[in-house]
């Protein structure tokens, strides 16, 4: 009904507003849109970029705080996503490039570099409509009734929404390991099982866990993509802290196989801190950034929630955004006061608070939830496992990715009547790797005149390494730039002169190329659990 309302609202408002004509429409403020939008503009384009929230810079300004650069190698970090960094670190008093931050200064550092570069920003809409003339967008029209006509269309959204909208091919969840010989693909069932019963007293499966495990295979496909979590940032400076929400609608049957759990390990003489089920990072001003905890058996992350959201409506993605909250401030609440929570683990809870200069107009929550992956475009080449491992090198190169081939789990299953097991971790050493060109265009005959760089096409596998803020700006950067030659020379994006925009990418310090002496593989056993 919401949807329906929304729709009629959207007709009523375009009798009523004008169309705006630009070279370059960015859809989503992302790192990638800013940095699409950014290098368009220098390029010299007039460009547009609309974005769904009232803030720029998605996940950095939500919550995640970091270049990624502890498990990546920073050789391949260069152009506009180098110089966000930078400039980060002038803001802040450090010398070259801060690659910790906090959320309000990323914000500050977005925005001055897309008023610098004359970038036009619309806030708090979505796309309603896309008008194609053969293969070619000529047209969208937006939640508020204004209609954006533009020469070349950049999807920068982590949905891909506007790619699906207009026709093109896409992926969600994770293909089986036949479908393209990847060893790290489809179903990936823990070896550790864990000590808790999985089952209600009727027999049925409590919350928190989705199958049984005597009904997966290992290596086959599933709908579903890795968790999602809110990236929370908590404080224990009394001037600066609010307390922790109460769920609306705390349900603590939601929670029962974590109590469960908790109190097997009690029974079998664990001790346990809050560390163990939150993972939290030190950042500056006495705050620290909170996430899910991949180690952890249950955590921020809300295993199953997931499911429907790659392809659901926005009102489907709505309710799953208020639904992740709801589990988010539940966690957080049964955690600070169930019983079955050792005494210690619910002291520290309640010590911390959010932090008040976040996220200020937003009850201190963040704006974004963290969709670590959604559609993925099926474009001119699909990367799979081996071009981010062996198969490296790239003809049309538009930038470099190098982060571990990381991928949260994605549910939890029933082993037995008293164990069960987490699913879908993937955590492999990261190799440089050139990004190609096709990877962020779609098949001509389907669009061409829209660039992908976010929602870009990968294997779920090959995603799990190019899934970084760090490196969507070095895509947002190529896709940009890419943008501009288009919109000025009036060609298919697919007909770019990859020489010409390699130069340009070059002449803007985005680095495309292999470094003689510089590592190609990240040192192995530096930094994180054994690869599985």
């Amino acid at each position: 009904m919401r949807y329906l309302l929304l729709i009629a609202l959207v007709q009523v408002a375009a009798l009523f507003a004008g169309e705006s004509t630009y070279d370059v429409a960015v859809y989503g403020g992302t790192p990638g849109g800013f940095a699409s939008a950014v290098a368009a503009a220098r390029n010299g384009a007039s460009v547009v970029l609309i974005e769904q929230t009232g803030h720029i810079g998605g996940l950095n300004t939500s919550g995640i705080n970091t270049a990624e650069t502890e498990h990546m190698l920073v050789w391949t970090i260069g152009g506009i996503s180098l110089e966000f960094y930078e400039r980060l670190g002038a803001l802040t008093g450090k010398k070259g490039p801060a690659f910790y931050f906090l959320s309000s200064t990323a914000e500050k550092t977005f925005t001055t570099m897309l008023e610098e570069a004359k970038v036009e920003t619309r806030f708090k809409l979505r796309v309603a409509k896309v008008e194609k003339d053969g293969a070619r967008i000529q047209k969208i029209t937006l939640s508020d009734g204004a209609v954006i006509a533009a020469k070349v269309f950049i999807d920068a959204t982590y949905e891909g929404d506007l790619l699906a909208r207009a026709g093109v091919t896409f992926a969600f969840g994770r293909e089986s390991r036949d479908q393209y010989g990847e060893e790290c693909a489809g179903i990936r069932l823990d070896k550790t099982t864990r000590k808790a019963n999985p089952y209600d007293e009727n027999g049925k499966l409590v919350a928190g866990i989705s199958a049984e495990a005597k009904d997966l295979k290992e290596g086959a496909a599933h709908r579903a993509t890795m968790n999602y979590n809110f990236r929370l940032c908590f404080t224990k400076k009394e001037d600066n802290k609010a307390p922790i929400p109460t769920p609306k609608k705390y349900d603590p049957a939601r929670y029962v196989l974590l109590k469960r759990y908790c109190e097997a390990e009690t029974a079998a003489g664990r001790k346990m801190k809050l560390t163990d089920f939150l993972d939290l990072y030190g950042r500056a001003n006495g705050k620290f950034e909170v996430n899910n905890k991949q180690a952890a058996i249950i955590s921020m992350g809300h295993f199953g929630g997931q499911f429907d959201y790659s392809d659901a409506s926005y009102e489907k993605q709505d309710a799953i955004f208020e639904d992740h909250k709801e589990y988010t401030l539940g966690l957080l609440h049964f955690l600070a006061n169930d019983e079955s929570v050792p005494e210690n683990v619910r002291t520290e809870l309640k010590s911390w608070g959010l932090a008040k200069d976040e996220f200020a107009d937003n009850g201190n929550w963040p704006y974004y939830l963290y969709v670590r992956e959604a559609r993925r475009m099926t474009g001119r080449i699909v990367m799979t496992q081996k071009d981010v491992q062996t198969d490296t090198r790239k003809d049309d190169s538009i930038g470099m990715g190098s982060h571990f081939i990381d991928c949260h789990h994605v549910q939890r299953v029933a082993v037995s009547a008293t164990e069960f097991c987490n699913e879908g971790r993937i955590w492999r050493i990261g190799h440089a790797y050139q990004i190609p060109y096709r990877a962020l265009t779609p098949q001509e005959k389907e669009c061409e005149n829209l660039l992908v760089p976010v929602a870009s096409s990968f294997s779920h596998v090959a995603f799990c390494t190019y899934r970084v803020e760090s490196t969507w700006m070095i895509g947002g950067q190529a896709a940009g730039t890419a943008a501009a030659i288009c919109a000025k020379d009036n060609t298919a994006v697919q007909k770019v002169d990859i020489k010409v925009l390699q130069e340009k990418l070059k002449a803007q310090k985005q680095v495309l190329e292999f470094v003689p002496g510089q590592p190609e593989k990240f040192p192995h056993g530096t930094n994180g659990p054994p690869e599985f």
